[in-house]
């Protein structure tokens, strides 16, 4: 259990057309941590799960806050980033990457104590980072349109994939060799063959501004979450036909599959978090769980069975990481 303090949150579903009313909250706010004088936007979340920590790009501050999750507070905070969007931690060499959208140079981290030990610079905008247990690779979205593969044991990029325009979110398959990118500003999505070393692009006509995806291997589908309209689409990977498509919160910025309940979470700026039940049919709305506007990104770990979301500094809240179990 987190050491401290722990808040319930009673659900409520917000009037939202579709939302279907459950016994039991899907999401339970069990604990709320402070990180600390932080200012203004929150990036990508990454978890370190061998040391119980999550890893936090503060963007509007430039720099990285590591959580204690076994002690439940901020541990420290780490300067000189440039506007640091996307972090993962990779166990196979036990480095943490971070991926800088100032400079766009990606900076790698010691494991254990989080000491500066390598940098690539990629040119521009470095943003997401995936990591690929399979090929023991680092993938980095990048500049106006590329994929960069990095050997984290070099620590240098040996490969790039070009693109039609910068990749937002994108996934990679877990029994596949490729990826899924979300490329807004070419208004579609691109599957990535790294086999093959090439890109096949599919336009979504009508939906724009698609940041957050995530992938469901085991049906074979991707979710694209679009900002114009709030939509969710899932689209089958093998000829990106649509499969379901269905609405969602207002400025999303992750989406997550919780494999063991079929559920997705959409963490929007909106200050929410949509809660989608999966069955036969498609999708369904279940909840809509009030958070704090601005916070739109957040991490769902199925290892610790929790979904983390960033909360930015407002008024009324602190700067902070909420951290959700999911029930039942």
């Amino acid at each position: 259990m987190f050491a401290c303090a722990i808040f319930l949150l009673a659900m409520i579903s917000l009037p939202a057309s579709g939302w279907t009313q459950a016994s039991g909250p899907p999401l339970v706010l069990e604990a709320k941590i402070p990180i600390g004088e932080v200012s203004g936007r929150i990036d990508h979340l990454g978890i370190d799960l061998a040391r119980r920590r999550v890893l936090v790009a503060e963007l509007g501050n430039n720099s990285l806050g590591v959580v204690d999750l076994a002690a439940g507070k901020a541990a420290r905070t780490l300067a000189g980033m440039s506007e640091p969007q996307g972090v993962a931690y990779v166990p196979f060499v036990d480095s943490a990457y971070v991926a800088n959208g100032g400079d766009g140079s990606v900076r790698v981290l010691q494991g254990d104590d989080l000491a500066p030990v390598g940098r690539i610079d990629l040119g521009s905008d470095a943003d997401n980072v995936r990591v690929d247990p399979k090929r023991r690779r680092v993938i980095t979205g990048y500049g106006r349109g590329a994929l960069a593969v990095i050997d984290p044991t070099s620590r240098t990029k040996i490969e790039e994939i070009r693109l039609k325009a910068h990749p937002e979110g994108f996934q990679l398959e877990e029994t596949g060799s490729r990826a899924v990118v979300n490329v807004p500003d070419a208004g579609g999505i691109e599957i990535v063959d790294f086999a093959a070393g090439s890109a096949r692009f599919l336009p979504m006509r009508g939906a724009r501004s698609n940041f957050p995806m995530a992938i469901d291997d085991a049906g074979q589908r991707v979710l694209a979450v679009f900002r114009s309209p709030p939509t969710m689409m899932a689209l089958a990977i093998p000829d990106g036909g649509i499969l379901a498509q269905i609405e969602t919160c207002g400025d999303a910025d992750d989406v997550f599959v919780d494999r063991q309940r079929h559920r997705v979470y959409v963490s929007c700026g909106e200050g929410v978090v949509d809660v989608f039940e999966q069955d036969q049919a498609g999708y369904r709305p279940r909840t809509r769980v009030p958070t704090v506007a601005g916070a739109r990104t957040s991490l769902f770990v199925p290892d610790l069975d929790r979904l983390f979301v960033a909360v930015r500094a407002r008024s009324s809240e602190p700067a902070a990481i909420w951290v959700f179990r999911p029930s039942p």
